[in-house]
């Protein structure tokens, strides 16, 4: 397995100071399609989120592909109702010859003809996370998989913001963070606020929002916007129809509905519209650790 080495910024397309990054090739950007990266802490439902959104967007018309990002390779679970074999698993099934591989191999369709892709992750302490979304974007392209896509939903595994698992960012045309209305999903959501910015300094990726999830209020959310200059995309209660909804192997728009369920759903179509449409680019500034403690009442 020959695993990219990551490498010194070239002068001038530095990612930041002491910063060590894995470049993206020229000839593997993403071109014809709207491309969202998702964030937040681990455990915030990033993938819930990101599988619900894929399926709004499949709702209004888009034709959506979504690369799961993560070792647990758990992202499209509701979607496909089944736990897919990932790029890096099919990859060294045939010692690493791509060109052995046919796309119903790593490509699989999941509810509402949402295209389901699992990228892994490498072999524990070892490789790195940016080589694995290298890896699953070049077999994307090659195989012309991205020519019928609308829109491409990157969910990408917890707060870890190292240049592996930011690699996405060099892909993606916004960034969307999910918070919870706490401080550990605000103080991690800080983090890939500046991880955004550093890669908006050389990529076209630009920091779209949040999405506040299994919250009842928003009030530490929008304290955290207004002191950065964040914004909140949409907002999602923790309600029982959606842990429900993991443990049933389907989607929120698959659920018996109710009043409650219905105004989520008609939130993420609302959501995914207004993402389809364009959110213009935020110019949030992320906190010193000691504001972010100070703001949130912490002594």
């Amino acid at each position: 397995m020959n695993v990219a080495t990551p490498v010194r910024p070239r002068v001038g397309r530095g990612d930041g100071e002491g910063s060590l990054q894995v470049h993206q090739d020229a000839a593997m950007k993403i071109e014809g399609a709207k491309v969202f990266a998702v964030y937040g802490k681990g455990g915030i439902g990033k993938s819930t989120t990101s599988s619900n959104l894929s399926v709004a967007f499949s709702k209004i018309g888009k034709r959506v592909l979504q690369i799961g990002c993560d070792p647990k390779h758990d992202s499209t679970f509701t979607l496909t109702k089944r736990l897919m074999p990932t790029v890096i698993d099919v990859l060294e099934s045939v010692n690493f010859h791509a060109e052995e591989l046919r796309v119903e191999d790593f490509v699989y369709e999941g509810y509402n003809g949402v295209m389901c892709v699992e990228a892994g992750g490498p072999p524990a302490g070892t490789g790195c996370g940016g080589y694995v979304v290298g890896q699953t974007v070049k077999l994307l392209k090659e195989h012309r998989l991205l020519d019928d896509t609308d829109v491409v939903v990157f969910d990408v595994l917890g707060d870890v913001v190292c240049g592996g698992f930011a690699s996405p960012l060099q892909h993606a045309d916004r960034g969307i963070i999910v918070a919870a209305n706490d401080f550990d999903s605000i103080f991690a959501m800080n983090r890939i606020v500046a991880a955004i910015g550093a890669k908006a300094k050389n990529y076209d990726v630009r920091l779209g929002g949040v999405i506040a999830n299994r919250s009842a209020g928003v009030d530490q959310i929008e304290r955290y916007n207004a002191a950065s200059g964040m914004r909140t995309l949409a907002h999602f209660p923790d309600l029982d129809a959606i842990r429900r909804s993991r443990l049933k192997k389907s989607t929120l728009f698959e659920m018996e509905r109710s009043p409650e369920l219905d105004r989520v759903l008609e939130g993420y179509i609302a959501l995914a519209e207004s993402l389809w449409k364009g959110v213009d680019p935020l110019p949030a500034k992320p906190l010193k650790d000691r504001e972010i403690f100070d703001l949130l009442g912490y002594d």
